[in-house]
């Protein structure tokens, strides 16, 4: 499987969906079923019983995992493509559009 060109922490836009062109953090990534859950994109109504950790149960709101090929890394306030290069001996990602090393 290649390398995921998407982080935990990500500042990421949404190119497709319900929710176009909402921007929000990246929450956690699924790379084997190649998900991930945006802060704020993708909410859903869940309808939860009490339980331990919650006592009263209810209708609760959370965000549902979305498609990774929906998502686009945003670098300076501008969604752009995400490559690899090698620096050294390190592999960096960069942003296509300015050619700057992300992390």
């Amino acid at each position: 499987m290649a390398t995921l060109k998407i982080k935990k922490g990500d500042t990421v836009k949404v190119i497709a969906g319900k929710d176009n062109g909402k921007e929000g953090k990246v929450l956690s990534v699924d790379a084997k079923n190649g998900k991930v859950i945006v802060e704020g994109v993708g909410v859903v109504t869940k309808h939860t019983k009490p339980s331990a950790a919650n006592q009263n149960g209810g209708i609760i709101q959370k965000e549902a995992p979305i498609d990774i090929s929906n998502v686009m890394y945003v670098h300076k306030g501008k969604a752009t493509r995400v490559g690899f290069k090698m620096d050294g001996d390190k592999k960096v990602r960069i942003a296509k559009s300015t050619g700057e090393v992300i992390d």
